[in-house]
């Protein structure tokens, strides 16, 4: 009888636990949310005023760099450490991929590219309060769903590379479930820099998913501060190739993104 209730009152102190950590793990989640909100709002009479022309993209990407993903990234208790694995040449314009399964994301990429890079992101999040403002007008927006967006997003790239800027994208074209390493590839950063002539850089990030997983408020209560690290591989030349050599590129970058996450222990 004593054993038994000796049995439950460890259960019970365990539920308790959880749930605790359940409670406090929700408020660090709703922390960011409110950090990044923060972060727009200090910074949105420069962001709209660097939205007047389109060439003072580089002042939104100062301010996204060097005060707004900082910003969030330490008050979360993260610490970035990025790591060029391969000298690049900034002079030069590429198309930088990553791998992409967390909010983090988008401000780790931020700290490491160091010459402004436009996203190719999803227009879905064009909803978003205060965000979307500025999101909507900074970045090229793709409906997957659509032809002709994605067919348009070849245009807007095209000019975007023409003024000077270096284009970003998450090629897996969405969020794939944690259990996976890297979702297929979709086409467009490859046709992109084929079409362009221009090198492929691949960034692998293996550690935002486990410190702030996509999933993390609705399905899996895990994640805390720490290390975050950004890994900047050598580029890939495009230089000769044709839409041809685009389906060999797409799995070659692919199987070097997925042993190197692998190697860099991503799980």
């Amino acid at each position: 009888m004593h054993k038994n209730n000796g049995f439950k009152s460890s259960i019970a102190i365990f539920d308790y636990m959880l749930y605790i950590r359940i409670f406090l793990l929700g408020l660090w989640n709703a922390w960011f949310y409110i950090l990044s909100a923060v972060g727009i709002t200090l910074c949105f009479p420069l962001l709209l005023l660097c939205l007047l022309r389109e060439k003072w993209y580089r002042g939104i990407y100062f301010l996204a760099r060097y005060f707004w993903s900082p910003f969030i990234l330490f008050g979360m208790g993260f610490i970035p450490l990025i790591r060029h694995k391969s000298k690049i040449n900034y002079s030069k314009q590429y198309v930088f991929v990553a791998n992409h399964l967390s909010m983090i994301d988008i401000m780790m990429i931020f700290m490491t590219i160091k010459k402004p890079a436009v996203f190719i992101g999803k227009s879905e999040l064009d909803r978003l309060p205060l965000f979307a403002t500025i999101y909507k007008r900074a970045a090229i927006l793709v409906d997957r769903d659509s032809a002709s967006s994605r067919k348009s997003v070849y245009y807007q790239a095209k000019h975007k590379i023409k003024i000077g800027f270096n284009i970003m994208l998450y090629p897996e074209g969405l969020v794939p479930e944690p259990e996976m390493h890297l979702a297929p590839f979709k086409n467009g950063a490859f046709s992109l820099a084929v079409q362009h002539q221009i090198p492929i850089v691949p960034i692998t990030l293996p550690d935002c998913k486990k410190r702030f997983p996509f999933q993390f408020s609705y399905k899996y209560w895990v994640g805390k501060p720490g290390f975050v690290r950004a890994n900047v591989h050598a580029p890939i030349e495009t230089l000769g190739m044709t839409k041809d050599d685009i389906p060999a590129l797409k799995e070659k970058v692919h199987q070097f993104m997925t042993e190197k996450l692998i190697e860099e222990g991503y799980r």
